[in-house]
């Protein structure tokens, strides 16, 4: 379990295909603080950390993860956000993100609003589960719907958000990674019975 509250960003430095999978290796500074079989959320896909060496460490995504996520699009060079799970008895300061990635969306447009960002994407198919005002996580960032119409939805983004995550570098037609509010999904699951 996680907040979307961005830890670290860290850099991809190899890929390395085996079957169907994906194993990735991460530079970043708080690797040495990681233990082998700790989940990390990365872009806000839980991952399991498989070994660790000085400043970097590997990852690998299944074909599952591959299909549903943004991850197949890492190079050498790709920046990630990344969060290590909550712990009990830690604050709250986003909202509950389990890590599961549901969709992923298209950047649509990006406006700078001198001193703040806005965001605008694509809507997904589960166009129910986004709620004006509501909480949504992209790319592992617990973020605020703030318009939602029938073309797509925004996000703002804050000077500090935008200086501690990817969203520096996001641009029109990246794509992203989506995770609705773990409540909503229970609710239209209940509603659907």
């Amino acid at each position: 379990m996680f907040t979307g509250i961005v830890e670290a960003v860290g850099e991809v430095v190899a890929v390395r295909n085996a079957g169907s999978n994906r194993t990735f290796t991460i530079r970043a500074a708080m690797a040495p603080e990681l233990k082998v079989d700790q989940s990390v959320a990365h872009e806000g896909v839980c991952l399991t950390v498989e070994s660790i060496d000085a400043d970097r460490y590997e990852v690998t995504a299944v074909k599952e993860t591959l299909d549903r996520t943004n991850l197949g699009s890492w190079v050498n060079g790709s920046m990630v956000n990344l969060e290590r799970c909550l712990r009990l008895g830690d604050r709250l300061d986003g909202h509950m993100v389990q890590g599961h990635v549901d969709a992923t969306v298209r950047c649509v447009e990006v406006h700078d609003q001198n001193g703040s960002w806005t965001y605008g994407f694509e809507l997904p198919v589960e166009r129910e589960l986004l709620v004006e005002k509501g909480s949504v996580c992209l790319n592992g960032v617990s973020l605020t719907v703030a318009s939602l119409h029938e073309q797509g939805f925004s996000v703002a983004i804050i000077p500090y958000t935008h200086a501690h995550t990817t969203f520096r570098v996001l641009k029109a037609g990246d794509r992203v990674n989506v995770e609705f509010d773990v409540l909503g999904k229970y609710v239209r699951r209940m509603l659907a019975r």
